[in-house]
């Protein structure tokens, strides 16, 4: 996002965030560089975060050049304690009010990568980039808001998460990340903190590229993405199309949404329904004798 012709700072039209203080992890480049944008465009104090401090300090002197709110980074991996504990510290210090926590961190998987091929390191450190991060800083951003009695937590999941794109780590991890939020946000409901997922697709580092324009290539030869997939993995938006889905989402304008899991990419925006499971069959077992194979077989293929 880049301000106005002539206009040295950002200041876009509609909602206000001043006074508010927010943390977006993985910001030092991608989509959380593009949330950042947008937070700090509506007045939001930003904790921005990285694991390149160079990178990161870059960013934080780039936006703090055209921004009215405070811009401060905290370099490091966030699945690490130390690292989320001084995000909030960060958040927190310079008097606003602490409201959002939202998670961008990740790594790719490496093209190719498979059950068959991926070494136990390897997804080790692919579960660390992805689950670790989200649970690292909301253990520690979540008692702050609950004793505050508000908060709004933000998680990156991805399309990955249903397993058609290939890889093991990055799906697990994406899917771990949106069961961990969704139990999130129905353990903390009550105390007036709401906790949702986004699932975007955006022209990011990590998906561009020769070797991933040829990795969504061949998923799409093999028959595990089909040709609208296909097509919009290799055309995507920039990330500041989905930027202000995740501003929506710790604004006040999403007071009561919470446990969601929603998708942004370019000019879509959706929404995956709640998992829910559909019975096939019922009888009661104190009256009836367990399930032959063949009798499920049966149900399951009807």
């Amino acid at each position: 996002m880049t301000p106005p012709a002539g206009d040295a700072r950002l200041r876009p039209d509609g909602l206000r965030l001043d006074g508010r203080a927010f943390a977006v992890t993985g910001s030092s480049r991608g989509i959380g560089a593009a949330v950042a944008d947008d937070l700090a465009a509506r007045g939001a104090d930003v904790v921005l975060n990285g694991r390149d401090d160079e990178a990161l300090q870059n960013r934080v002197a780039e936006l703090a050049a055209r921004s009215d709110g405070r811009i401060v980074g905290v370099a490091g991996s966030a699945h690490e304690p130390a690292v989320a504990r001084a995000l909030l510290d960060a958040a927190a210090d310079g008097g606003s009010a602490v409201a959002g926590l939202i998670t961008c961190a990740g790594v790719a998987e490496s093209p190719g990568s498979s059950i068959l091929t991926v070494s136990h390191e390897e997804f080790a450190g692919l579960m660390d980039a992805h689950l670790g991060t989200v649970f690292a800083t909301c253990r520690v951003f979540a008692p702050h808001f609950v004793a505050a009695g508000a908060g709004a937590i933000v998680t990156t999941s991805s399309f990955a998460w249903k397993g058609d794109y290939g890889g093991t780590g990055y799906p697990a991890g994406k899917g771990a990340v949106t069961s961990l939020t969704m139990a999130i946000a129905a353990e903390l409901a009550e105390h007036g903190v709401r906790a949702n997922v986004v699932c975007p697709g955006a022209r990011t580092r990590l998906s561009s590229g020769d070797d991933y324009d040829e990795q969504i290539r061949e998923l799409g030869r093999r028959g595990m993405l089909d040709e609208l997939s296909v097509a919009g993995a290799l055309d995507p938006a920039g990330p500041e199309y989905v930027a202000p889905l995740y501003t929506y989402l710790v604004s006040d304008l999403a007071e009561g949404i919470t446990g969601g899991l929603f998708a942004g990419a370019g000019g879509f925006v959706g929404r995956f329904p709640t998992p829910e499971a559909t019975i096939l069959a019922y009888r009661d077992f104190h009256d009836n004798p367990p399930w032959t194979p063949e009798e499920i077989d049966a149900f399951i293929r009807a």
